[in-house]
């Protein structure tokens, strides 16, 4: 292992939480990434769990944070029963993150939409979508980025049902 190299193994995974806010038909949202150099990098709202928070209030806080989407305009529906795991791709560890983590452990929030359309601003104070959508849960999985598309592909199975 050269000296610029990093044994990904021995690093721990970032807390985090993902978020699946669905519309009243059953459609879900997705963003394109702001910082995605091939173009289409799409995605749920997610960010980590900040010291002292719940994943909870953290999931709530990144909805905002990432779409202008307030607490009071949804319902949790469901909670995913387990943490769902991914690695970065060995390019990207020691880049992102301060180069603390090897990935993410995600728990996974489904949330009703209660608002309008018009309720939804990408143009947050920390923009990290250019655009957005809303999709069939189905297709959600050939718009995510490779390495993140077996998650994807479990959250959609662990709440599909509910949408």
């Amino acid at each position: 292992m050269s000296e610029t190299s990093v044994d990904k193994t021995s690093l721990p995974y970032r807390p985090c939480v993902g978020i699946m806010l669905a519309n009243r038909d059953g459609h879900v949202f997705v963003g394109q990434r702001i910082d995605s150099k091939e173009g289409d990098a799409w995605q749920m709202p997610q960010g980590g769990i900040d010291k002292g928070e719940s994943a909870e209030e953290a999931a709530l806080r990144e909805l905002d944070e990432e779409t202008g989407v307030a607490a009071f305009m949804v319902d949790i529906i469901a909670r995913s029963a387990n943490e769902h795991l991914y690695d970065l791709p060995d390019p990207l560890i020691g880049k992102l993150w301060g180069g603390k983590y090897r990935g993410q452990a995600q728990r996974w929030f489904l949330v009703r939409f209660k608002g309008r359309d018009e309720d939804i601003n990408i143009a947050t104070h920390h923009p990290e979508f250019d655009a957005w959508r809303w999709v069939e849960a189905d297709r959600l999985v050939d718009l995510i980025v490779p390495f993140k598309r077996p998650v994807y592909r479990e959250v959609v199975q662990e709440f599909r049902h509910l949408l």
